[in-house]
Protein backbone atom coordinates (compact mmCIF):
# COMPACT_ATOMS: atom_id res chain seq x y z
CA UNK A 1 0.00 0.00 0.00
CA UNK A 2 1.61 3.41 -1.21
CA UNK A 3 1.83 6.21 1.53
CA UNK A 4 -0.14 9.20 0.93
CA UNK A 5 1.90 12.61 0.41
CA UNK A 6 1.14 13.80 4.44
CA UNK A 7 2.56 10.25 5.27
CA UNK A 8 5.73 11.04 2.62
CA UNK A 9 6.70 14.09 5.06
CA UNK A 10 9.94 13.81 6.40
CA UNK A 11 13.65 13.65 6.06
CA UNK A 12 15.65 11.35 3.40
CA UNK A 13 18.39 10.32 2.11
CA UNK A 14 19.70 8.99 -1.07
CA UNK A 15 19.94 5.51 -1.70
CA UNK A 16 23.02 5.23 -3.64
CA UNK A 17 22.97 1.47 -4.81
CA UNK A 18 19.88 2.37 -5.68
CA UNK A 19 20.08 6.05 -7.51
CA UNK A 20 21.79 6.55 -10.72
CA UNK A 21 23.36 10.56 -11.22
CA UNK A 22 24.62 10.12 -14.83
CA UNK A 23 25.45 12.71 -18.10
CA UNK A 24 24.95 12.88 -21.08
CA UNK A 25 27.37 14.65 -23.88
CA UNK A 26 28.32 14.66 -27.47
CA UNK A 27 31.55 13.41 -29.20
CA UNK A 28 33.26 14.78 -31.76
CA UNK A 29 29.43 15.99 -33.31
CA UNK A 30 28.27 12.21 -34.22
CA UNK A 31 27.35 10.29 -31.14
CA UNK A 32 26.93 10.46 -27.20
CA UNK A 33 28.75 9.31 -24.25
CA UNK A 34 27.14 8.17 -21.52
CA UNK A 35 28.78 8.62 -18.19
CA UNK A 36 28.08 8.43 -14.52
CA UNK A 37 29.08 9.50 -11.13
CA UNK A 38 29.62 6.55 -8.51
CA UNK A 39 30.12 8.41 -5.12
CA UNK A 40 27.84 11.04 -3.64
CA UNK A 41 25.42 11.73 -1.00
CA UNK A 42 22.44 13.41 -0.59
CA UNK A 43 19.59 14.58 1.70
CA UNK A 44 16.29 16.04 0.90
CA UNK A 45 12.58 17.51 3.00
CA UNK A 46 10.02 16.70 1.38
CA UNK A 47 6.84 18.40 2.90
CA UNK A 48 3.74 16.72 1.70
CA UNK A 49 1.24 19.41 2.92
CA UNK A 50 3.02 21.83 1.20
CA UNK A 51 5.72 20.24 -1.17
CA UNK A 52 6.85 24.26 -1.76
CA UNK A 53 8.66 23.49 1.15
CA UNK A 54 10.71 20.94 0.36
CA UNK A 55 14.69 21.06 0.24
CA UNK A 56 17.21 18.92 -1.30
CA UNK A 57 21.19 18.84 -1.01
CA UNK A 58 23.48 17.13 -2.99
CA UNK A 59 27.31 16.92 -3.11
CA UNK A 60 28.71 14.56 -5.54
CA UNK A 61 32.40 13.12 -5.66
CA UNK A 62 33.88 14.64 -9.15
CA UNK A 63 36.86 12.11 -9.01
CA UNK A 64 33.98 9.06 -9.71
CA UNK A 65 32.75 10.29 -13.09
CA UNK A 66 32.81 6.92 -14.89
CA UNK A 67 32.36 6.82 -18.85
CA UNK A 68 33.48 3.41 -19.05
CA UNK A 69 37.04 4.22 -20.43
CA UNK A 70 39.76 4.98 -18.34
CA UNK A 71 41.93 7.05 -20.30
CA UNK A 72 39.22 9.73 -20.86
CA UNK A 73 37.71 9.29 -17.61
CA UNK A 74 41.62 10.29 -16.41
CA UNK A 75 41.07 13.26 -18.77
CA UNK A 76 37.50 14.80 -17.33
CA UNK A 77 39.38 14.66 -14.05
CA UNK A 78 42.24 16.81 -15.12
CA UNK A 79 41.66 20.61 -14.95
CA UNK A 80 40.55 20.27 -19.15
CA UNK A 81 37.63 19.41 -17.38
CA UNK A 82 36.51 18.80 -13.88
CA UNK A 83 39.97 19.62 -12.22
CA UNK A 84 38.92 16.80 -9.38
CA UNK A 85 42.06 17.45 -7.38
CA UNK A 86 41.20 21.14 -6.82
CA UNK A 87 37.40 20.63 -6.92
CA UNK A 88 36.60 17.45 -5.40
CA UNK A 89 32.99 18.50 -5.38
CA UNK A 90 30.13 18.94 -7.35
CA UNK A 91 27.01 20.09 -5.08
CA UNK A 92 23.26 21.26 -5.92
CA UNK A 93 21.03 22.69 -3.37
CA UNK A 94 17.91 23.87 -3.93
CA UNK A 95 16.20 27.25 -4.18
CA UNK A 96 12.32 26.54 -4.85
CA UNK A 97 10.46 23.81 -5.15
CA UNK A 98 6.80 24.20 -7.50
CA UNK A 99 4.50 21.37 -7.87
CA UNK A 100 3.07 21.17 -11.06
CA UNK A 101 0.64 18.32 -10.90
CA UNK A 102 0.71 15.37 -8.86
CA UNK A 103 3.80 13.89 -9.55
CA UNK A 104 5.76 16.36 -11.48
CA UNK A 105 7.94 19.04 -9.83
CA UNK A 106 9.83 22.08 -10.68
CA UNK A 107 13.21 22.20 -8.84
CA UNK A 108 15.26 24.96 -8.85
CA UNK A 109 18.75 25.05 -7.15
CA UNK A 110 22.10 26.40 -7.20
CA UNK A 111 24.40 24.07 -9.18
CA UNK A 112 28.57 24.50 -8.52
CA UNK A 113 30.72 23.09 -10.87
CA UNK A 114 34.74 23.93 -10.33
CA UNK A 115 34.20 27.38 -8.56
CA UNK A 116 31.15 28.65 -10.75
CA UNK A 117 27.58 28.61 -9.27
CA UNK A 118 24.39 28.96 -11.62
CA UNK A 119 20.64 28.51 -11.32
CA UNK A 120 19.46 25.52 -12.77
CA UNK A 121 15.62 24.33 -13.03
CA UNK A 122 15.29 20.45 -12.80
CA UNK A 123 11.87 18.74 -13.65
CA UNK A 124 11.10 15.89 -11.95
CA UNK A 125 8.56 12.95 -12.14
CA UNK A 126 7.45 11.41 -8.91
CA UNK A 127 7.30 7.93 -9.78
CA UNK A 128 5.96 6.62 -6.47
CA UNK A 129 6.60 4.95 -3.00
CA UNK A 130 6.53 1.81 -1.29
CA UNK A 131 8.28 -0.05 2.06
CA UNK A 132 10.99 -2.18 1.36
CA UNK A 133 11.80 -5.39 2.46
CA UNK A 134 13.29 -4.23 5.09
CA UNK A 135 10.76 -2.13 6.07
CA UNK A 136 12.23 1.58 5.10
CA UNK A 137 9.39 3.89 3.52
CA UNK A 138 11.27 4.79 -0.05
CA UNK A 139 10.42 7.68 -2.97
CA UNK A 140 10.99 7.54 -6.28
CA UNK A 141 12.03 10.54 -8.59
CA UNK A 142 13.29 10.93 -12.08
CA UNK A 143 14.55 13.98 -13.89
CA UNK A 144 16.79 15.86 -16.31
CA UNK A 145 18.52 18.49 -17.64
CA UNK A 146 20.80 20.26 -20.03
CA UNK A 147 23.24 22.76 -19.07
CA UNK A 148 26.04 24.36 -20.74
CA UNK A 149 28.89 23.46 -19.76
CA UNK A 150 30.91 26.21 -20.91
CA UNK A 151 28.94 28.20 -18.32
CA UNK A 152 30.47 26.64 -15.49
CA UNK A 153 34.03 27.23 -16.91
CA UNK A 154 34.30 23.83 -18.89
CA UNK A 155 35.91 24.77 -21.90
CA UNK A 156 38.47 22.51 -23.15
CA UNK A 157 37.74 21.56 -26.75
CA UNK A 158 39.44 20.29 -29.82
CA UNK A 159 38.60 21.40 -33.41
CA UNK A 160 38.10 18.33 -35.93
CA UNK A 161 39.73 18.28 -38.95
CA UNK A 162 36.18 18.37 -41.57
CA UNK A 163 35.11 20.99 -38.94
CA UNK A 164 33.39 21.22 -35.32
CA UNK A 165 34.46 20.03 -32.22
CA UNK A 166 35.19 17.02 -30.60
CA UNK A 167 33.57 17.22 -27.28
CA UNK A 168 29.49 19.02 -27.38
CA UNK A 169 29.10 22.09 -25.20
CA UNK A 170 25.61 20.72 -24.27
CA UNK A 171 25.70 17.89 -21.06
CA UNK A 172 22.62 16.60 -20.40
CA UNK A 173 22.28 16.00 -16.34
CA UNK A 174 20.03 12.81 -15.77
CA UNK A 175 19.36 11.87 -11.78
CA UNK A 176 17.17 8.20 -11.34
CA UNK A 177 16.66 8.75 -7.43
CA UNK A 178 15.68 6.23 -4.56
CA UNK A 179 15.30 8.35 -1.54
CA UNK A 180 15.05 6.65 1.97
CA UNK A 181 13.08 7.88 4.56
CA UNK A 182 14.85 8.30 7.59
CA UNK A 183 13.35 7.22 11.29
Amino acid sequence: MSATLSELTGDYALDPAHTRIGFVARHAMVTKVRGAFHQFEGTAHLDGADPSRSTATVVIKTESIDTGVEQRDQHLRTNDFLDAPSFPDITFRTTAVEPLSDTEYRVTGDLTIKDTTRPVTIDFEYTGNAVDPYGNLRVGLEGSVAISRKDFGVTWNAALEGGGVLVGDKVVLEFDISAIKQK
